[in-house]
């Protein structure tokens, strides 16, 4: 998706909605408001906001795809909001989530950020049929962070590995052979962009945190042979 028209593509994008902290503690309510997620000039925008709505204080947006794949070469260009609290992520689980649970399904999180080290990116995959198991890398800019231009975030994804890469630089291999146990990472997967609020990882906002907070995507490519 290159995001180009005037309102996201419902054929290829569903919004997932609510609070109660999705298994993460987080602490934003998402919304299929306008205010929190749209399209501008070329990108899609996701708005985290400071703003009370039920039992929540924040409201931001949650997207996934309905198409599931397995394989191929992903590109994601993207610039990522910032803030002690803030936590953008794209990545992905397993398309047979509803009949095999979390984390046996499997989650490949292609980028994950941490709002209060906003030069410092995570690439993680997740599986485990009695608890989570997970092995990742991360990266960190030699300069500046991601809040301040455009980065690419590509995963190569095959039969025995996923190697995560910034800009075509590689930093993280999951082998295959590295997973105990069930293997769910030949299997489909959807993605989902969200940009979470607060959470057991990147712990909550603080008097610095701006708000709004914008990820702004350019584009999603997936490529396969």
């Amino acid at each position: 998706d290159e995001f180009n028209g005037t309102t996201l593509d419902n054929t290829n994008w569903n919004y997932e909605t609510g609070g109660g902290g999705w298994g993460n503690s987080e602490l934003e309510n998402y919304t299929t408001s306008s205010n929190n997620s749209f399209l501008s000039n070329g990108n899609l925008i996701i708005e985290a906001r400071k703003e009370t709505l039920g039992s929540s204080s924040y409201t931001s947006a949650r997207l996934k795809t309905k198409n599931s794949f397995t394989y191929g070469r992903i590109d994601i260009r993207a610039k990522l909001p910032y803030g002690k609290g803030v936590w953008p992520a794209l990545w992905m689980l397993g398309a047979n989530i509803s009949t095999v649970p979390w984390p046996a399904c499997g989650e490949i999180d292609i980028m994950e950020l941490l709002g209060h080290e906003p030069a410092k990116v995570y690439g993680t995959m997740h599986w485990g049929t009695a608890g989570d198991v997970h092995i990742g890398g991360n990266y960190t800019l030699p300069t500046g962070d991601f809040s301040q231009k455009f980065h690419v975030f590509t995963l190569i994804w095959d039969a025995d590995k996923l190697v995560w890469y910034i800009d075509d630089v590689p930093y993280f291999t999951g082998l295959k052979s590295s997973v105990n146990g069930s293997y769910p990472f030949d299997k489909p997967f959807f993605f989902i962009f969200n940009v979470a609020v607060g959470g057991a990882w990147p712990g909550n906002p603080d008097a610095t945190t701006v708000f709004p907070q914008r990820m702004i995507v350019d584009y999603i490519r997936v490529f396969q042979q």
